[in-house]
């Protein structure tokens, strides 16, 4: 199975809920966010290479992250980059992958995994991911991982379960894809115990996702057909930089999930999170006694609660008094105060400060 095994790692966002310390020549899947020695896209790299080969490891990334990318994971080779030359959301970014890899191995079998989410047991996540990708193996299902949640989050989409499999209950059909529910839909759902949370990772096989995306996304099917023969090769690249522009901008979830009839999910507890935001950090981090968070600097808190404080300087020494739940974040020549329950409005900030001052600030 391994040598027909694939990963796709996402790695071409922006990060901009994650401003001023994630910006757009840096960021957050390159960024040392826990302060370990490896940045997010670095962790996603090695999680995966525990048991995929590293030579079936590709990494889609925008054009102008090439050269980070090949600087944090020394060990893939150029043609295991794959160049968008700009951002057309999920659906387009897998097609062009799975087109590339159907190219290497008509009989891959491929797990999606974005390039920032933090897995707490890794083994168990092993575990998972390998049960899925040798149930592709066997079946034309698109899997996807849904987390058993934990408390009523607002800031993720949920997937609801159906009946599980004959053949293994370990998987299940799925009923519907719900997107970010309000705080009282949320404890519904949880309440239910029929809910989990989306995780945005899935498993496949290449002929079961080339099939789904030919049925709900013919146009963008139609478009990266221009290009047969032409994949794993040299002329590749160009012929992506020429058509990727022209293609939709659309979600996977969207585009395909939602709408395809042999959706599968495969419920899992591997402490997962999407670190989207400063408040997703938040909530993962140890906190002192007032329920502060610090990264990477020195603190003194008085009359403070509930506050998570990042500095670009980890000798900086920060003191906060009187200020409760609130975004405090340092970054190249950024200072960005914000209460933790508008971080929504970050990338309108980020906005406003670059028009402001005629200087890009993104």
């Amino acid at each position: 199975m391994f040598e027909n095994s694939y990963c796709i790692i996402m790695g071409g966002g922006i990060g901009s809920r994650f401003w001023p310390s994630s910006r757009e020549n840096r960021p957050k899947q390159f960024l040392d966010i826990f302060g370990t020695g490896r940045s997010l896209l670095q962790m996603t790299f090695y999680r995966f290479a525990t048991f995929i080969p590293t030579k079936n490891i590709l990494v889609v990334t925008n054009e102008i992250y090439r050269d980070q990318v090949l600087e944090q994971l020394p060990s893939l080779s150029p043609n295991q980059i794959l160049l968008e030359p700009l951002r057309r959301n999920t659906a387009p970014c897998i097609a062009y992958a799975c087109y590339h890899i159907q190219a290497l191995n008509p009989q891959a079998n491929i797990v999606v995994s974005p390039s920032d989410h933090l897995i707490l047991n890794e083994m168990e996540f092993s575990k998972d991911v390998q049960s899925a990708l040798s149930y592709v193996e066997r079946h034309s299902e698109l899997v996807t991982l849904g987390v058993r949640p934990s408390r009523p989050e607002t800031g993720y989409g949920y997937i609801q379960m159906g009946k599980q499999k004959a053949d293994n209950e370990a998987f299940h059909n799925v009923k519907t894809f719900t997107e970010k529910p309000n705080l009282e839909m949320a404890q519904i759902f949880l309440d239910s115990g029929e809910f989990l949370w989306n995780s945005g990772m899935f498993i496949w096989n290449i002929q079961t996702i080339t099939s789904a995306l030919r049925q709900h996304l013919p146009e963008l099917c139609s478009l990266l057909d221009e290009g047969a023969g032409l994949y794993a090769t040299e002329g590749e690249h160009d012929f992506i930089k020429e058509a990727f522009p022209r293609s939709q901008s659309i979600s996977i979830d969207f585009g395909v999930m939602e709408k395809a009839d042999n959706v599968t999910v495969l419920p899992v507890d591997f402490g997962w999170a999407d670190l989207g935001t400063w408040g997703s950090l938040y909530e993962l981090k140890d906190k002192d006694e007032q329920r502060n968070v610090i990264l990477h600097a020195n603190s003194a808190f008085y009359e403070a609660h509930g506050n998570i404080v990042s500095m670009e300087d980890p000798d900086s020494l920060v003191v906060v008094q009187g200020i409760d739940d609130c975004i405090i974040a340092h970054s190249n020549k950024v200072l960005l105060i914000c209460k933790k329950d508008q971080e929504q409005r970050i990338k309108e900030f980020m906005g406003n400060a670059s028009s402001t001052y005629n200087k890009k600030y993104d």
